[in-house]
């Protein structure tokens, strides 16, 4: 059997949040949104998603090559840049 749509009733909360999120283009219906969430939920439910780590392997590897590499700044250089930027959006 092929299920061809389903009704549901939200929450006026719900609603809101989820048009307001449509509205500032985070989804691009409420339809999207209500899919997203479910399939969100479901994966963390499952265990899909916060158990397996994998995804998280390459961007691992790209930011242990550019510390190998010396592209790198320190935690002080880091702070000074936003000092800096800091300062010069408060002129």
């Amino acid at each position: 059997m092929v299920w061809s749509g389903m009704l549901i009733t939200l929450t006026p909360e719900q609603e809101a949040w989820i048009k307001a999120r449509v509205a500032t283009g985070v989804f691009a219906s409420v339809e999207e949104a209500a899919r997203q969430l479910l399939d969100d939920r479901i994966a963390e439910l499952a265990g899909d998603e916060h158990d397996d780590m994998a995804w998280a392997k390459p961007l691992v590897d790209e930011g242990l090559a550019a510390l190998e590499r010396g592209d790198f700044i320190t935690l002080e250089e880091h702070g000074t840049r936003n000092l800096a930027r800091l300062a010069a959006r408060l002129k």
